[in-house]
């Protein structure tokens, strides 16, 4: 992980993004990009002053620690992100949520969904509750792949996953596939489960687990609710504007104090 991008509107929400997206920064040595969005030309002097204010509050409580670069586009909000992506090619993109229902609503046509559905870069979700601090609370040291044990192509993406999973303090990674009861799984879904479960060893303690559920993400939340030791949901986005708009209801929303890790079955082109 080279390049990390930390979107800003200067909100409660996403400076609390920023610096979970610093401390990975810090343990990850990677550039961060902290980059905002003016719709108009006579806004950019008073963003890009509250973007080096941002910066400055940043190196003062990291100091040399993080690296960090400000980035400003004259666009609307999607189209100014889709700019700075394609300037900077983030590894991460890591973006806020706030609210009790921030996961609700940031996950069905909000921004956050179209910047995820413009880019096939892993978008790191933080609800305005969580802290980087977590990471190091071994009561929440799991990681939960949420996987219907399709292949995956984008071995990078689970690349940056396994990364991101070694900033845990102990981490464990639970491998969770959701299937209807009486049912059993066939020859190539058991391979790709096998697969997974190599891909973090032996760095990372790693384990299988099965809900059965009629459906997905009542299986996960169900899961969740029964493991708080939970620190961070993975899930696989195989295609991005139905796969979040179809599955992620108000059953994820009693998880907002969970990052969630969006990964794409494709690489960045």
């Amino acid at each position: 992980m080279k390049t990390i991008l930390a979107p800003v509107d200067f909100s409660t929400a996403s400076r609390n993004a920023l610096l979970f997206a610093a401390e990975i920064a810090r343990r990850s040595s990677a550039q961060l990009v902290v980059g905002t969005v003016v719709q108009a030309e006579r806004d950019e002097y008073d963003a890009s002053t509250r973007l080096e204010d941002t910066l400055t509050s940043l190196r003062n409580s990291f100091g040399g620690e993080v690296q960090c670069t400000p980035a400003i586009a004259s666009a609307d909000l999607i189209d100014g992100i889709t700019q700075i992506i394609g300037e900077h090619q983030p590894d991460l993109i890591v973006m806020g949520t706030k609210g009790a229902s921030g996961l609700k609503e940031i996950l069905i046509g909000s921004n956050t969904v179209k910047v995820i559905s413009k880019t096939t870069v892993p978008v790191l979700v933080v609800p305005e509750s969580a802290r980087f601090d977590g990471f190091l609370n071994t009561g929440r040291s799991t990681v939960v792949l949420a996987t219907d044990l399709e292949a995956v192509e984008n071995e990078s993406a689970l690349d940056l996953l396994k990364e991101i999973a070694l900033l845990i303090i102990k981490p464990k990674v639970k491998v969770v596939s959701v299937r209807p009861k009486n049912t059993e799984l066939d020859y190539m879904k058991r391979l790709q489960r096998d697969a997974l479960l190599g891909l973090f060893s032996p760095e990372i303690e790693s384990e299988r687990a099965t809900v059965f559920s009629n459906n997905v993400m009542s299986g996960l939340n169900y899961y969740l609710s029964r493991n708080e030791e939970t620190g961070l949901v993975a899930m696989i986005a195989r295609d991005t504007g139905q796969l979040i708009q179809r599955h992620f209801t108000h059953e994820m929303a009693s998880h907002t104090h969970l990052p969630l890790l969006i990964l794409h079955d494709s690489a960045a082109g």
